[in-house]
């Protein structure tokens, strides 16, 4: 499946596509809990959330927390800076 452009808003994505564009950034699906995906890197560790109204990422990183929230409005290309490029400590 191809995914839409980047810069169209997340609302525009089919479900699977969103599905397939966590699976391609190396996030892996809650077996019991669909909307749960998971991703781990070197420095940190991220529960992407697939709410109603937003893709909420819970970063855990040195024993701390860090909750980002983005709405659908925003388009793939920059949710996905944002999440999965940028450094969650700072």
């Amino acid at each position: 499946m191809s995914l839409p452009p980047a810069q169209t808003p997340l609302y525009n994505h089919p479900l699977h596509a969103l599905e397939v564009w966590l699976r391609d950034q190396g996030c892996h699906q809650d077996d019991e809990v669909a909307h749960c995906w998971y991703l781990k890197h070197p420095d940190w560790e991220a529960i992407i959330y697939l709410e109603e109204t937003a893709l909420r990422a819970e970063y855990h990183f040195d024993e701390q927390t860090r909750t980002l929230t983005f709405p659908y409005s925003l388009s793939r290309w920059d949710v996905e800076q944002a999440v999965f490029h940028a450094n969650p400590k700072e």
